[in-house]
């Protein structure tokens, strides 16, 4: 009993008093310091080191976390072992249980004692993150996440510490059994178990598990029910260990009346803490996404397109109940993810989450309708291998039109090393939603083609008078006219139709439309009477053309049609791809060089490969793409610069030079890729010159050394100056094209430069700079070499400075060929010479002129773009194999630059917001082994002198108190 002399002590007086008490025992022995010191040390370890974090080259701080769950348990237990048990060795006990005041709260304050060491301890690896900030783009959102996670975690394994501590009357009994304890709990969701179940027990496992838990939180996403989880873990073995101090305080005389009561309590307490979770697990609304980009959440992107559907939306999802290890924890949080849709469609998504082999009738139909089949995985374990058959697809389904997504879509696999598979879902809102996307469009475009088109569309025909028009276009436009009328009359007042005589009235038509639009007079022959014929669709300020392919119908409608679609917002939009001739020879790598990129586009748009030597590009096309074009002719050139006039959109990918990589030497060539005095009247420029800086990305480069005469070849990994590592101020963060970029290399890229007085009425937005120490040189010696058993470094030559490497021009342009004669019109000269030297009719020759009638047109509408990046290989498949090779996993960047620029081109805000969602490999720079070492001694000099801060704070504490209770003596 406590002296009647002594004032009361109140419960938060009481509970600061006991954890302040803990605290100084804590410092005034090794035991904090050797927490704190082995924490430290562990995580540092681990960071560095056991998941060799340079050689992740990902700017993250995952490591730090992976390893908590399994370091918490025995530090957790050995800081608690102690707590209780001691105080019974000791014969402190019977002290605390005579106490007139509430045993909670010498429990909650012992509590409180670890909770702050263990705050102590993660604030010491704070220069971990701030290390990985200083030298990458690091993400702080899953950051704090982790902190939060590991904090809670540290907690519930504290609370069962301590609750068994107050059990045991031995630390070495207290340390054993609580390590077990906090073990099965961790245990309990891993796939040690697991893997004996099926995805429903195996789900309900993982809720009970502390690790499954931490994992969700640590990856940015904090959901009230994974909080509360360890919250309640707290609330429950803290009730336990009031309950054990109470049953002591029983025995030794006290109060016996409230036995009843306080088991009653304290199983209420237990009961509620725990069910609660059941509870809270239903509400799926309850959670924050703190990720940058909020990537685990759905975007208003997606919802605009779940606000455009008319019907029902199903989305099923089809998952086997046995599936391999690495599947399993990715099916729960698919099924969140769809639920998601569920709620956010309201009512117009119905999502199903079956298992096939439990229902063979929807098995069956899956099998046959749709084409989903399953996926043989090999399980396999130190005593045997067995292959099982799984399920692991989501059907996407709108009236008739459907879209399977197999797990090849959704999943992405990274191997850090051969026994570390670390697999997770890509970006499923992005591919569902993309799924989504073209479902809907393939669906609208069966109805009426304006069901899409916002606005009303003009439809403007510049033609002359009948008898200035050869018979046969005279024909043609009652052709036009009565097509046009019959669409007006299905587009329900979204199409006006207007034919413009531009002869007429003095011409002044003619005049305006030669300045607005640069159509110039047409001529059957080179003797014929002028007159015009162009065909045009209108809204607000954009404009596009109608080709004449031929003069027939049929042809004209499809023109037509595919340009009314370049102003919906429902159709699948076509990408008119032009690569190398020998894109399938030899060279490298050999095969479809730009077949990485060709999937990507093709996963939402249509990609077809153009032939421009009929001096013409597709009229169904939306984007032109010229991926390292080589020796283009004038009627291609031609087919390139009338397409811009038309108010296209040019994507251009090339330089002077292109590397030639074969598995024994590395050369780079100078190449024609016959697009240079275009770009030149356009205004841009690209250099014969090729751009190194000192920021770089790594790079696998055959290098050549000599060891005893013998000449032998590697492979080597090595910081390459001609793969510019353009990230931070040399991305335009202002353009949706490379504001979500985190990074991109640009392999062998010369400079580009922009001729003012010509762009003056464009507007030009730089995309990519090199860094300010970026050189130039003109050499195409670009093979390392060995010299003296070293590798001979690029020096630096020349005038230091930055250069621009991607740009946008953008606005009204002058035809190349506006002063020239049309190849079109030189090829017709041609065919009419040699059919009049054989002999032929007139009216052959008149058709065949008319058939291939030129259309020049010499100045652009405003919605005419030029995008150039000036290398012709960063886009290859080899180049982005290699630069994920060095990324340690699947690199996507310099791809996803090209998906953003047809994107943004498109004018495709939705997707573009969606796929800036995706996790892009946010790739440290390029650093020497020196640097590396530095920032690691660096973090270990931090802890050390935390640890040092932390000792200096706890001594001059403890000298003060020795210095208050001296003066109450002398007092």
């Amino acid at each position: 009993m406590r002296p009647e002399s002594s004032p009361p002590v109140r419960g938060k007086q009481l509970i600061k008093r006991v954890a302040g008490k803990e605290l100084t025992l804590f410092f005034a022995s090794p035991v904090a310091y050797l927490f704190l010191a082995t924490f430290a040390a562990i995580s540092l370890f681990v960071f560095f080191w056991g998941e060799a974090f340079f050689a992740r080259n990902i700017a993250d701080v995952r490591p730090l976390f992976e390893w908590m769950p399994l370091l918490l348990i025995f530090l957790s237990s050995a800081l608690t072992m102690r707590l209780w048990s001691d105080e019974r060795a000791k014969g402190t006990l019977e002290h605390i249980l005579t106490q007139p005041a509430p045993l909670w709260q010498f429990v909650v304050g012992k509590f409180v004692a670890c909770l702050a060491l263990l705050g102590i301890a993660l604030a010491i690896t704070l220069p971990l993150p701030v290390t990985v900030a200083m030298i990458g783009d690091l993400d702080w959102g899953p950051v704090w996440a982790g902190y939060l996670a590991t904090f809670l975690l540290g907690a519930a394994y504290l609370s069962i510490g301590l609750f068994v501590s107050a059990r045991a009357s031995n630390q070495i009994v207290s340390l054993i059994v609580a390590s077990t304890l906090c073990g099965l709990f961790y245990l309990i969701g891993s796939p040690l178990l697991t893997d004996f179940f099926g995805n429903n027990a195996g789900e309900w496992l993982r809720s009970l598990s502390t690790g499954a838990r931490f994992d969700a939180i640590t990856r940015g996403v904090l959901d009230l029910p994974d909080l509360y989880y360890y919250l309640s873990l707290c609330a429950v073995f803290l009730a336990l260990n009031t309950l054990v101090l109470e049953r002591e305080r029983w025995a030794i005389g006290g109060d016996r009346k409230h036995r009843q009561a306080w088991h009653t309590v304290t199983a209420l307490l237990v009961v509620n803490a725990l069910g609660a979770n059941l509870w809270l697990g239903q509400l799926k609304a309850l959670r924050a996404d703190v990720t940058e980009g909020n990537l685990y959440s759905i975007s208003p992107a997606t919802e605009q397109y779940l606000n455009q559907l008319q019907e029902p939306l199903l989305i099923r999802g089809y998952f086997s109940g046995k599936t391999h290890p690495l599947l399993a924890p990715l099916v729960p949080q698919m099924r969140d993810l769809l639920r998601e849709y569920e709620v956010a469609g309201n009512g117009r998504v119905r999502v199903e989450i079956i298992d096939p082999t439990q229902e063979p009738e929807l098995e069956e139909e899956a099998n046959r309708k749709y084409g989903i089949a399953p996926v043989p995985f090999q399980v396999a374990d130190r005593y045997q291998a067995s292959i099982v058959s799984s399920y692991f697809d989501v059907l996407v389904q709108y009236g008739d039109e459907y879209e399977v997504l197999g797990f090849r879509d959704l999943i992405e696999v990274n191997a850090e090393r051969e026994t570390d598979v670390d697999v997770q879902l890509r970006n499923p809102e992005y591919d569902l939603t993309r799924a989504v996307r073209k479902v809907l469009q393939s669906y609208q475009s069966e109805g009426n083609l304006f069901d899409t088109v916002e606005g009303t569309l003009a439809f403007t025909a510049y033609v002359s008078a009948d008898e200035q028009l050869p018979e046969q276009l005279a024909e043609f436009k009652q052709s036009i006219r009565t097509s046009v009328e019959k669409l007006q009359a299905d587009a329900a007042d979204r199409l006006s139709v207007e034919f413009i005589d531009p002869q007429a009235d003095g011409g002044e038509v003619a005049r305006q439309i030669a300045e607005d639009y640069g159509f110039q007079p047409m001529a059957a022959s080179l003797v014929g009477r002028p007159f015009y014929f162009y065909l045009t669709l209108a809204r607000d300020d954009q404009i596009v053309q109608i080709p004449l392919d031929d003069l027939t119908s049929d042809t004209f409608k499809r023109n037509l049609e595919a340009g009314i679609k370049r102003f919906a917002s429902g159709f699948t939009k076509t990408v008119a791809l032009v690569t190398p001739a020998d894109d399938f020879s030899h060279g490298m790598g050999g095969g479809a060089r730009f077949s990485q990129l060709e999937t990507l586009l093709g996963a939402e748009l249509n990609v077809e490969r153009e032939d421009l030597s009929d001096g013409r590009v597709s009229g169904n096309a939306d984007i032109l793409m010229l991926l390292a074009p080589r020796n283009l002719s004038e009627k291609a050139l031609y087919a390139v610069d009338q397409f811009l006039m038309q108010g296209g959109t040019v994507i251009a990918a090339t330089s002077p030079y292109s590397a030639n990589l074969s598995n024994r030497s590395l050369s780079l060539n100078r190449v024609n890729s016959g697009l240079e005095q275009w770009l030149d009247h356009m205004g841009l420029k690209v250099d014969n010159q090729l751009v190194l800086d000192p920021q770089n990305s790594a790079f696998p480069v055959p290098v050549t050394r000599n060891v005893g005469g013998f000449q032998l070849q590697e492979l080597r990994m090595l910081d390459y100056p001609y793969f510019i590592d353009v990230r931070g101020d040399g991305l335009n963060a202002e353009n949706p094209i490379t504001g979500n970029l985190p990074q991109a290399t640009l392999s062998w890229a010369s400079p580009i430069r922009v001729d003012e007085e010509k762009s003056a009425e464009r507007a030009i937005t730089p995309l990519l700079h090199s860094s300010e120490n970026a050189w130039l040189s003109s050499s195409t010696s670009v093979m390392p070499r060995y010299v003296d058993g070293q590798i001979s470094a690029f020096t630096p030559e020349g005038e230091r400075g930055s250069h621009l490497l991607g740009v946008v021009s953008a606005g009204r342009f002058d035809s190349y060929f506006a002063d020239k004669p049309s190849p079109l019109a030189q090829a017709e000269s041609t065919t009419e010479s040699t059919t009049e030297s054989e002999g032929e009719n007139e009216s052959a020759s008149d058709t065949s002129k008319l058939e291939n009638l030129p259309s020049q047109i010499s100045r652009s509408p405003e919605s005419a773009r030029i995008i150039l990046f000036a290398s012709n290989d960063f886009l290859r498949d080899q180049v982005v194999r290699m630069s994920g090779a060095a990324a340690g996993g699947d690199y996507l960047n310099t791809l996803q630059l090209a998906a953003n620029s047809v994107d943004w081109s498109l004018e495709d805000a939705g997707l573009l917001s969606i796929r800036a969602r995706s996790h892009f490999n946010r790739t440290l720079p390029p650093m020497e082994q020196d640097s590396r070492l530095f920032w690691e001694s660096l973090n270990y000099i931090a802890a050390l002198l935390a640890l040092g801060i932390v000792a200096l704070i706890q001594h001059l504490r403890n000298r003060a108190r020795q210095q208050r209770y001296q003066q109450l003596l002398a007092g």
